[in-house]
Parts: C-alpha cells; sequence; structure tokens
C-alpha cells in the first residue's frame, strides 16, 4: 500500500506516522522540505519529498494523494496543481475542514479529467496519532474502495471510526455539523465552570467537580477530560487572553441551518459568543452604554475605569 501526502502540519504529519505504523508506504510533502525530512527520519516507511511532482511521480497508478491542508486558498491551490498532474482513475483526497459545497464543484470540475474526488471529515486533533481518527468519507463506491483501507489504519480500529457517509459532499457537510455541535458543546461546558467560578461564598474546587463529572456523569466526555487537566493546573485562567477564534465550519453550519430554515439556536449562539470574545460586541456595548445614559442619566464607564 502507498499513499501521497501533501500538508504535514499537526494532523498531517501524524496521520502520515500512523499510516507507516500500519505499514502504508507513505511518499510525503510540505512547503518546507525540512519538516518532511524530519517526519522521515528513521521511519523507513515514510518517503520526504521535495515537490508534488516528486510525489505524484512516485506512486503507482491508481494514485491515491491525500491533502491535509488548511481550507480555502492553499486547498485549493493544491487541487488546482494536483489536477495538472494526476491522471484518469487516480483518486484525490482533500482531508481540510472545506466547504461542502465546494467539494461537490472540486469533484465535478476533477471528473471532467477522469479524477475522483473523496472529501474527507477528520476529528481527533493532536491525539489521533494514538487513539486515531474519527473519518467521515464522500465519494462514490468507487473511489471509496480504493480510500478505504487508509481509512481503516486511520481510525481507532478498522470496524469503527471511519463512515462512508454518502455522496460527494457528504464527509465535509458531516463534520460541518459535527464542528457546530462542538462549539455548543464547548460554549455549555464554559458558561457552567463560570458561573460555579462565580459563586465564590461555596469555594468550589473546579478541578475536583470537573474530575467528577467524568465518572458515571451524563455530561462525561472527551472535551470534559480535557476541562478536567487543565483546572488541574490553573483555575483561574488570568493569563489566557478571553479570545476564542472560531473556524469556517461554524459559519458555514448557521449558514446551513437558515438556508434549510431547521432551528439551531444553540450552536449559533454559540458561534456568536466567538464573534464577541473578538472584540467583535465592543461596539455595541459601548452604544448601549451610551443610549443608557441618554434615556436615564446613567453613569458611562471611560476606558481603563
Amino acid at each position: 500500500m502507498q499513499i501521497g501526502l501533501y500538508g504535514l502540519g499537526r494532523m498531517g504529519g501524524n496521520m502520515a506516522k500512523r499510516l507507516a505504523r500500519g505499514g502504508v508506504t507513505v511518499y510525503a510533502y510540505n512547503r518546507s522540505f525540512e519538516v518532511a525530512e524530519k517526519l522521515a527520519a528513521g521511519d523507513d516507511n515514510v518517503r520526504a519529498c521535495r515537490s508534488l511532482e516528486e510525489v505524484v511521480a512516485s506512486l503507482s497508478a491508481p494514485r491515491v494523494l491525500w491533502l491535509m491542508l488548511p481550507s480555502g486558498p492553499a486547498t485549493e491551490a493544491a487541487i488546482l496543481q494536483a489536477a495538472a498532474l494526476l491522471e484518469p482513475g487516480d483518486i484525490l483526497v482533500d482531508g481540510a475542514n472545506g466547504y461542502y459545497k465546494e467539494a461537490i464543484a472540486r469533484a465535478d470540475q476533477l471528473a471532467g479529467q477522469g479524477i475522483r474526488f473523496v472529501d474527507v471529515g477528520v476529528s481527533g486533533g493532536i491525539w489521533g496519532l494514538d487513539n486515531g481518527y474519527c473519518l467521515m468519507a464522500g465519494g462514490d463506491e468507487a473511489a471509496l474502495a480504493a480510500v478505504i483501507p487508509f481509512l481503516k489504519l486511520l481510525a481507532p480500529a478498522p470496524d469503527r471510526g471511519w463512515l462512508h457517509a454518502g455522496p460527494v459532499g457528504s464527509g465535509h457537510f458531516t463534520k460541518m455539523v459535527h464542528n457546530g455541535i462542538e462549539y455548543g458543546m464547548m460554549q455549555a461546558f464554559a458558561e457552567g465552570f463560570a458561573l460555579m467560578q462565580a459563586k465564590t461564598e461555596f469555594e468550589l474546587d473546579l478541578a475536583k467537580i470537573a474530575e467528577l463529572w467524568r465518572h458515571s456523569s451524563v455530561v462525561r466526555s472527551w472535551l470534559l477530560d480535557l476541562t478536567a487537566d487543565f483546572l488541574k493546573a490553573d483555575q483561574k485562567l488570568v493569563d489566557i487572553a478571553p479570545v476564542v477564534a472560531d473556524s469556517g465550519e461554524g459559519r458555514w453550519t448557521a449558514l446551513e441551518a437558515v438556508e434549510q430554515g431547521v432551528p439551531t439556536p444553540v450552536m449559533s449562539l454559540a458561534l456568536m459568543m466567538r464573534f464577541a470574545s473578538q472584540g467583535k460586541n465592543d461596539y455595541a456595548a459601548r452604544m448601549l452604554a451610551m443610549m443608557r445614559k441618554g434615556f436615564g442619566g446613567h453613569a458611562v464607564q471611560g476606558k481603563g475605569e
């Protein structure tokens, strides 16, 4: 078994290692050759390549080339580059957190060249190397037949942790909704612990509560496991800036809900809270303060007070 893997970041690099552990020859490419070279050091199953051309030339037809790049311009540029190198019958896999509508459009475009396209939503983060990944794949049966052996190696076990979700686009769609749910779960945990932290008269030990809830509680989860770990080290979090980034999946989930007319208030409000943490609610808050002053004469705090 052999595969080309372009993109050796936090997830891509570990995926290459996991595939190599499973006996796959991985032709690995990254914009920085040093990253690929370091990954290949001491592992005969990982071959560091200096260019995408070298990756494609090294693979036997029909080739499987897996992109593990940030969604957006980086992935789009890589797909265009790969399309010029691959041959009819080859398979291009997009493992980025891409927009499912773009996956459908890309599949149609590549089909004209005889190149098959598979979109795979990948969850598991930096823990996937040891624990395996959760993989949601979209594509036709013929394309998936060539990709499934790799999914089985990347998953926690061959019989679980991966799914042929449906036609092209369904893999990224499923991952999009997965991340929307993730936003809501994270927001709920954050609000609950903030509420307990504010109840100072009880002097609650948040680390002990998080650890308690990990065992037989209805809310036990991997997110709670991670929360318990960092609270053991620091409950106050005073050195952490209250800014939470958002990625495309949360926005796409909210837009999809509007398009379908399906109410998703928890996921949508969780996204809005991330916007607020980025300072995008600051002007509105200033407006509110001035309106209260206008109708009721309420005091307005100056900056820095």
